[in-house]
């Protein structure tokens, strides 16, 4: 049972717990795609709270470079001793006072800005996730069938949370680091001497070049600890998931110890990052020390010349630890990076996607139906073939007039699903084309499509939530007691009414709680409540036992009322009343006709009654 789990405590590289590819996009096009999300994120005072927060940056970055220089000045007051001892004193008492006001300053500098910024952030944050999510849901159908659900989910997850780490990293860490050792190595240069400078950016590039190398080493053990985390949560989601079969077959021994195996080799990749990171924070601390060493070496060496006072020595020794402060976690900021822009380019990546059903620039809405009985459904010598399919559909061409009821069947592969997808506008035709109320789909919206049409599948998914819910999302904004009238229409009123909690009853995770039969029932409450033109029904009665298929179809017979209805099906006996039948073999229509007449012709549907009634054929 292998595991498709994602790890709990460590983010895999990838959804699926394997090795990230490299990103695609430079950091300078991953930047402008930020910046440009950053403006359209609505956030409220966007322009003061941006400007404002580069201030508060860069303020404290300046002064976090100043500060050590009062210090070092009010340690030299102090040294010199020169005038009234109650002068010395207080003039060292206000230069270390103004050395502890700018150091709080610019501790607190950014503080404030990620108080003013943070809007801005969870606002750019929740547009990329809404984009993201809103581009996902309009991709085709083919795009969903492909996809794992787990993937997709993390792709937005992780796409979105990229955004504010590279935007507090880049824009508020390391970028502003960089400029705080350019203004350093300067006021070194200019106050001291240039040595001083060239000290701090020496230790400074060579403390980057090692962590960014040995960074680069560990990112193959932060993979296989991924990848080894993945697999374990993997398998134990995968046993919890599938208990039944577990306890079923005696396994639990089995699914122990795939897991067990699973952490002994996440526990052999934990040690091995662990250590690798130990050596990383050993190889930072000696080039740290090496570093203030030569400074403090350095400095000691103009004091004892008389270039500087001995507070300079502390001053200059400060303004380096001052550095190293941000670069604490340069190795963590590096590898998150990274990683973030290879989460950003999947997201992008994402968006890039083409949906193969969109809109059309000049689209209209459907206009009101003049037929109170429902819409014209035809198809217009329609063709369309899957990609995985040798064959599809080949010129279908019927009609189902207002208030009539069409029903297609045909063995299985014959195109009947793809014949749902495309009057639904899920998919296009690839030649001829499909009209409601004389209207081409491509030429509609497909917000006014979706209203006039309505679906009840043969598997009814419904959300983990209330019955209100579920049967509510047929029609946004609809009253309770609109509800409650669908639902009595489907026969479900009694049903929800002996239920303890009534209309707030949870129905699980895709509606599991429900038996197949009560599914069925609140697909088709919710179909009612969209009060479309044309209900389309697909084999919805197909998994049922008779019984519960003889009250659905009572049900149902009872909803075409005032409608036009396509029924897909593959037990005959429940379209026998259909108004028209039409036959599909092979993506093509071979017959077309009332029961009776096509029983009569003694062709394909003849021959699959017979198939399904196990009647003998009637010889004359």
């Amino acid at each position: 049972m292998r595991g498709y789990g994602s790890a709990p405590s460590s983010r895999p590289a990838t959804p699926g717990g394997t090795a990230p590819p490299e990103p695609r996009a430079d950091a300078w096009a991953a930047m402008a795609d930020l910046f440009r999300l950053v403006l359209r994120s609505e956030a409220p005072g966007l322009g003061w709270r941006l400007s404002a927060a580069l201030v508060f940056t860069f303020v404290g970055k300046v002064l976090g470079v100043l500060a050590p220089l009062l210090l070092g000045a009010a340690v030299n007051r102090l040294a010199k001793g020169a005038g009234a001892a109650e002068t010395v004193a207080w003039s060292f008492a206000s230069l270390a006072a103004g050395w502890a006001l700018v150091r709080f300053i610019s501790a607190a500098a950014p503080q404030a800005r990620d108080a003013v910024f943070t809007p801005v952030a969870q606002a750019a944050q929740t547009r990329a996730a809404v984009e993201t999510f809103a581009h996902a849901l309009s991709l085709s159908i083919d795009f969903h069938q492909t996809k794992r659900t787990g993937s997709l989910s993390r792709v937005i997850d992780r796409g979105a949370r990229s955004m504010d780490f590279l935007l507090r990293s880049l824009v508020f860490n390391l970028a502003p680091t960089a400029v705080e050792l350019v203004i350093a190595a300067v006021v070194l240069a200019k106050a001291y001497d240039w040595r001083f400078a060239l000290v701090a950016v020496v230790t400074v590039l060579i403390y980057g070049v090692a962590t960014f190398t040995i960074s680069d080493w560990r990112i193959g053990h932060r993979r296989i600890l991924n990848e080894a985390d993945a697999e374990a949560a993997g398998r134990a989601v995968d046993a919890l998931i599938n208990y039944e079969t577990v306890k079923a077959f005696g396994g639990e021994g089995r699914a122990v110890g795939g897991y067990e195996s699973a952490l002994k080799t996440y526990g052999v990749a934990q040690v091995q990052a662990t250590n690798s990171l130990t050596l990383l924070n050993v190889v930072q601390s000696l080039i740290m020390s090496l570093g203030l060493g030569a400074m403090a070496v350095l400095a000691g060496a103009a004091a004892q010349a008389g270039r500087i006072g001995p507070g300079d020595v502390t001053a200059s020794v400060l303004i380096l630890i001052n550095l190293y402060a941000p670069l604490n976690i340069l190795g963590f900021a590096y590898r998150e990076i990274r990683q973030s822009f290879i989460d950003m380019e999947a997201m992008l990546d994402l968006q890039r996607q083409k949906p193969d059903v969109a809109d059309a620039p000049d689209a209209i809405d459907l206009p009101p139906s003049a037929d109170q009985r429902g819409g014209a459904v035809r198809f217009e010598a329609v063709s369309f073939r899957h990609g995985a399919r040798s064959e599809g559909l080949a010129e279908v061409g019927f009609s189902a007039e207002p208030g009539t009821t069409v029903a297609i069947v045909g063995p299985s592969g014959a195109g009947k699903t793809t014949l749902v997808r495309l009057a639904l506008r899920m998919i296009d035709p690839q030649a001829g084309r499909v009209t409601l109320d004389g209207h081409d789909l491509r030429a509609l919206t497909q917000a006014s499509l979706r209203r006039a049409v309505a679906l009840v599948p043969q598997d009814v998914a419904l959300f983990n939530d209330t019955l209100l819910i579920n049967i509510g999302f047929g029609r946004p904004g609809a009253s309770e007691a609109e509800i409650w009238a669908a639902a009595e229409g489907a026969e479900l009123g009694d049903f929800i009414r002996n239920l303890p909690e009534g209309m707030a009853t949870k129905v699980g995770e895709r509606g599991l709680k429900l038996s197949g039969g009560e599914r069925q029932r609140v697909g088709i409450a919710r179909a009612l409540l969209a009060g479309p033109r044309v209900l389309i029904l697909d084999e919805a009665t197909s998994a049922l036992d008779s019984r519960t298929e003889a009250a659905i179809q009572a049900t149902l017979r009872k909803a075409r009322a005032g409608r036009t209805t396509l029924v897909v099906a593959h037990r005959l006996s429940t379209i026998a009343d259909a108004d028209e039948i039409v036959v599909l073999r092979r993506g093509k229509v071979v017959e077309r006709g009332d029961h009776a007449a096509l029983l009569a012709a003694g062709g394909e549907y003849a021959a699959l009654w017979r198939r399904q009634t196990r009647e003998k054929p009637v010889t004359a």
